[in-house]
């Protein structure tokens, strides 16, 4: 099953048909809220609003484990997350979705960013974050949507909530980042470990401040864009949870996550953590 996690902008599908709200508890707390079980053309999915249903948590409120841990425990196996980004590049423009390959993580680690610690170690490998099957797959369906989408990029990852200062934006351009978000950080990463293949789709919402020809960036200008992403979001998700089984089954992540990356012996762990490290390490 699909998990579709919705982003700034994202919140809310016009045209997701819900069925049931789902439990958020899990042992890392509450996930956001807004989790529910729904449909996108015909095929059920696990739907999350990352930010809660009205938009109330900053990116460094969010409990990405939570949401994680809720969308396994749920059944997902694979995740298409959507969000709203800034661009670091003349070519990559706001209302283009940018599919990236690679992050640099410059959050300031205020969020929990693992599932291990506290008596379980585990080291988890993230030189291919995003999943090339999911990818490669996208870009074959998209091709006739009326926007332009690009593929293969770099992403940065900031704690926010503010926007970038001039310098700042210049530095992160000198990294080789394409685009610049709040959220994708440790989400990408928990992902990975939960063993479930990532997807990333994200939306332009504009230069962030790096454009000297351009002002600044303002909310009112990021939301307006983000109410005309909002439609072509949804017309990839249509298309992305009817890939073909076979791809799909191709993109498994399993075997990538905490399944083969335990230093710890299982039975030193206490019964609760071996309880809910059986969730996240089944297939």
């Amino acid at each position: 099953m699909w998990a579709v996690i919705g982003g700034s902008g994202f919140e809310k599908f016009g045209e997701f048909e819900a069925i049931a709200d789902l439990d958020r508890k899990t042992p890392f707390g509450l996930c956001s809220e807004g989790l529910k079980r729904g449909k996108i053309a015909g095929v059920e999915v696990i739907f999350l609003p990352r930010h809660g249903y009205h938009h109330n948590l900053l990116p460094s409120e969010i409990n990405y484990a939570a949401n994680i841990f809720a969308l396994k425990k749920h059944g997902a196996k694979q995740v298409v997350a959507f969000s709203a980004v800034g661009s670091l590049q003349e070519e990559l423009k706001p209302g283009d979705m940018v599919v990236p390959s690679q992050y640099i993580d410059r959050s300031k680690g205020l969020r929990r960013s693992t599932f291990s610690g506290f008596g379980m170690v585990a080291h988890v490998s993230l030189a291919e974050p995003v999943s090339k099957p999911l990818v490669a797959a996208l870009k074959s369906v998209v091709h006739d949507l009326p926007m332009h989408s690009h593929f293969y990029k770099v992403a940065l990852v900031v704690e926010g909530p503010y926007f970038s200062s001039k310098a700042e934006s210049h530095s992160y351009r000198t990294l080789g980042a394409d685009i610049i978000g709040m959220t994708a950080f440790p989400e990408y990463a928990l992902a990975r470990e939960a063993g479930m293949a990532f997807l990333p789709c994200s939306f332009v919402t504009d230069y962030d401040c790096w454009k000297e020809d351009i002002p600044h960036v303002t909310v009112n200008e990021v939301m307006e864009t983000m109410k005309r992403n909002n439609a072509k979001a949804f017309e990839v998700a249509k298309r992305v949870v009817h890939f073909p089984t076979n791809v799909v089954a191709g993109a498994n992540a399993i075997e990538l996550g905490l399944k083969n990356a335990l230093m710890t012996p299982i039975e030193q762990m206490n019964p609760e953590m071996q309880e809910w490290l059986a969730v996240l390490t089944r297939p």
